[in-house]
């Protein structure tokens, strides 16, 4: 069996990457720019559905660990985090560009977060410099003291953790979110740019005397109410996009000019392949060897998590989508639009998505391999040349990516920029 499959993962990687290796076929009949707006809605309703209902499994999964913690629960726990960040990584796609998801995204993905603002850490731990919450541990304390401000701490619910999240106006206080669940669920990575991920114990959770490191019923609390938000917040997105909805984001969209809408298409495309894929996940952790900077650094999944946000760019370019459930959506699309334009342009921009994909699944390969794994850590050590080979690779062409959306954006005769913002 190849090593691609002995991830949980992996096997969903490879049932996309089969299911889209189908033929391209171009629909015989010419599809307009409101048919292609249409099925972008379509597209985020369904990522932002497979999101919601994988975290509600995920909620599932914490509230049947927590009522008798064991580690084959705790196990069960992190593999549903894991499926949960599948859909939930494709949909960054849609960010940048649509006002609803970016104003909202902090919430749910913010990074790095410094820890010691939720629960124990290691001695030798540092908050980030002048973060007032990088130490508080909530967990451990019923009452806060914020430079002679009292909060009280002593029940652990949404408004509590909402109102501290990114408290100070420091986006490394991170109270909810995907990385905040994460944590609870991993606690810190200590084994630097060797292999290892994060190792909390499942007594953390135990109740009574097994339990570890104390204050393990309000460590309960925090992660049971992390989890509630992030189905909230995914459900009120879910609901953003949703067809027949007056007043909500997608029927906002479909007012508008088709131009501007189109723009904001590209724009997200764009933005997420160079300027945030490229550049704030990968080439900023690589030039500061910072294990700091790994996007998914407690539970080393950062390598699922770069595959999922490459695959989510391709998707919208192709008007495609595979969901959790294998269905495969598909419908008019932006590589429609710009084949009818320039077939050329459509074959270019089409190759150097297939050229990413192909980079980035390298990346996932090595982190997976049977013998020797390189977690994103690893290959972000100084020296390792190897690592370095493989993130340039990706950095390259993502660069030759986004060049080609501007092609193809100019042979439909659409500005970026454009928005409309």
């Amino acid at each position: 069996m190849s090593a691609l499959f002995r991830h949980p993962l992996a096997l969903i990687a490879c049932l996309i990457l089969s299911g889209f290796a189908q033929a391209e076929a171009k629909p015989a009949a010419k599809v307009d720019a409101l048919a292609v707006v249409k099925h972008y809605a379509d597209l985020g309703h369904a990522i932002y559905s497979d999101a919601e209902s994988s975290a509600r499994q995920l909620q599932i999964q914490v509230e049947t660990f927590l009522q008798a913690p064991d580690q084959e629960g705790l196990i069960a726990a992190q593999k549903a985090w894991q499926t949960a960040r599948i859909p939930y990584q494709q949909s960054e796609a849609f960010r940048f560009g649509n006002p609803v998801v970016d104003d909202w995204e902090h919430q749910l993905n913010s990074w790095p977060l410094d820890e010691g603002l939720i629960d124990y850490v290691a001695d030798d731990y540092f908050a980030a410099l002048g973060n007032i919450g990088g130490d508080l541990n909530i967990i451990a304390n019923a009452r806060i003291n914020l430079g002679g401000e009292i909060i009280d701490a002593s029940t652990i619910n949404a408004e509590l953790l909402r109102g501290l999240h990114e408290l100070g106006g420091s986006a490394a206080n991170v109270a909810t979110g995907y990385h905040a669940i994460e944590f609870l669920l991993w606690g810190q990575d200590l084994h630097g740019h060797e292999l290892g991920a994060g190792e909390r114990p499942y007594t953390d959770y135990s109740q009574g005397a097994q339990c570890s490191h104390g204050n393990c019923d309000r460590r309960a609390a925090y992660l049971r109410t992390a989890v509630s938000i992030l189905v909230e917040d995914l459900s009120y997105m879910t609901k953003q996009w949703a067809p027949n909805h007056a007043g909500n984001y997608r029927s906002q969209l479909l007012a508008l000019n088709k131009q501007i809408v189109l723009a904001r298409i590209f724009n997200g495309m764009g933005s997420l392949s160079l300027g945030e894929l490229g550049g704030e996940r990968i080439k900023v952790s690589l030039e500061a060897n910072s294990t700091e900077d790994e996007h998914d650094c407690f539970s080393d999944n950062t390598h699922w998590s770069h595959y999922y946000n490459g695959l989510g760019i391709e998707n919208v370019y192709l008007g495609r989508y595979q969901r959790l459930n294998g269905d495969i959506l598909r419908g008019p699309s932006l590589s429609d639009l710009v084949q009818q334009a320039s077939p050329d342009v459509d074959k270019k921009t089409r190759q150097t998505l297939s050229a990413t994909m192909a980079s980035l699944k390298a990346l996932s390969d090595t982190a997976e391999a049977k013998e020797k794994p390189m977690k994103f850590d690893m290959l972000i050590a100084e020296g390792n040349q190897r690592g370095e080979d493989i993130l340039s690779a990706i950095l390259k062409d993502l660069v030759a990516q986004t060049r080609a959306f501007e092609a193809a954006a100019a042979a439909i005769k659409i500005d970026p920029t454009a928005t409309g913002l």
